[in-house]
């Protein structure tokens, strides 16, 4: 008896823990942290934010034993076109680069395919870090509009458009900078006079688009930009007088050489290089080349001004780091952005040529860096940046594209080319 009673917990202990490991061994193996962290972005390895990030994922790694980042390096184009699609199957990210915006980001997070990071951006006070207009990208409503909401992506940079110019082309033709309208358009004159076709351009992607919108922005106000970015309600009549300022601008200055022909057809990053070889004395783009200028830029003197005479200039927060609601490694993407969010991180891509939201200023110590962030921050400080005439509705992107290009070619008036973009618009980008 005495035997039994001995045995009978022994083998009772025994089957417990039997049971209990067995308990700890399906608990682990369904709770064990992936080895792996797939990262998308589609940034140049020496602009400001591929240094920066290629630098994050080296951190990522340091600081996550056993964890290795595979990177891939996706097009602008690709992500445009191809996201939903990619998306919605298994073979998605753990935090990818996406870009903001009612047709894009919201588009999205409003089907269901991105993460409400809310909870996570509250617990690790980037909400705290970002400023009200740089935040106003991050966040949409249930029904995908920018501006107001949950957070379902977190952007690291700021960006904007200005005005590029090679200080060596300007000297040899005696060309101040412009610091109003008039005196832009009196400088470009010069250069075609000289035979020299002033701005470098392309109509086939984003930045001839971004030249109309910055001419439409010359005679455009707040509420204008608000209602027409869908942050305010209201309707939006297209022939308002700075839309058709800005069409019938860009018709004249295609008529008076400001801008070639052959940019009609042309892609930004042959827009880029173009302005890099020294034969254009100007190129109107955004903040997101002037890391790659620094680096690549040799044979001549450059700098920046905003567009003479706005109030406003095409800008924002930038580009998203989104979480996939399908992505395997959450807690490892959450921790990524937060590493590129880091005043350690960010410092860098100010040096590099980026736009921190969060870098130690007193850090910043190249000149050119320098210049870049504090016509940012001025024109943060102004509530100047009026987002990007693409954003309202899906699909409008193509839409610009194409009806600027007809616009550009002649094969569309401006009134015609105001129409066909109001009733894309007013169908929700159809």
């Amino acid at each position: 008896m005495v035997s039994k009673l001995l045995k009978a917990p022994a083998v009772t202990l025994a089957l417990a823990i039997l049971f209990g490991a067995a308990l700890l061994v399906g608990c682990s193996s369904g709770k064990s942290a992936p080895k792996v962290l797939k990262v998308w972005h589609y940034e140049g390895g020496n602009s400001a934010m591929g240094i920066a990030w290629s630098a994050a994922m080296a951190e990522f790694e340091k600081t996550h034993p056993g964890v290795k980042v595979e990177f891939e390096s996706k097009g602008f184009e690709q992500i445009q076109q191809t996201a939903p699609m990619i998306l919605n199957s298994d073979q998605v990210p753990d935090v990818m680069e996406y870009n903001k915006g009612n047709a894009t980001a919201g588009l999205i997070s409003k089907e269901g395919l991105l993460t409400d990071l809310t909870p996570v951006v509250e617990k690790r006070g980037w909400d705290k870090i970002l400023p009200p207009s740089l935040a106003t990208v991050c966040k949409y409503s249930p029904d995908g509009i920018m501006g107001s909401g949950n957070w379902y992506g977190v952007t690291d940079y700021g960006e904007y458009v200005m005005l590029y110019y090679n200080k060596d082309l300007f000297d040899k033709y005696h060309v101040q900078v412009p610091t109003t309208f008039d005196q832009l358009e009196a400088a470009m004159n010069t250069f075609v006079k000289a035979g020299i076709t002033p701005i470098a351009a392309a109509a086939a992607e984003y930045p001839a688009q971004q030249i109309f919108y910055e001419l439409a922005l010359r005679k455009a106000d707040r509420q204008l930009i608000d209602t027409y970015q869908k942050i305010t309600p209201g309707t939006v009549d297209f022939h308002n007088p700075a839309f058709t300022y800005g069409a019938e601008t860009m018709v004249q200055w295609m008529k008076k050489g400001y801008i070639s022909k052959e940019a009609i057809g042309m892609k930004a990053q042959d827009m880029g290089l173009a302005f890099e070889s020294g034969k254009f004395p100007m190129m109107i783009s955004g903040s997101w080349w002037y890391g790659s200028l620094i680096n690549e830029i040799k044979n001549f003197k450059w700098g920046i001004f905003l567009f003479p005479g706005n109030t406003y200039d095409p800008g924002s927060g930038g580009n998203l780091w989104v979480v996939p609601a399908k992505a395997k490694n959450k807690e490892g993407a959450y921790d990524f952005i937060g590493i590129t969010l880091s005043k350690e991180n960010q410092t860098l891509l100010g040096n590099s040529g980026g736009i921190p939201v969060a870098a130690d200023l007193t850090q910043i110590t190249d000149p050119k860096a320098k210049e870049l962030i504090g016509t940012f921050n001025d024109l943060v400080k102004q509530d100047g940046l009026a987002f990007y005439p693409d954003w309202p509705v899906p699909g409008y992107y193509n839409v610009l594209v194409s009806n600027v290009q007809s616009l550009m070619s002649g094969s569309a008036s401006p009134s015609q080319f105001l129409d066909a973009i109001a009733k894309s618009y007013q169908q929700g980008g159809q």
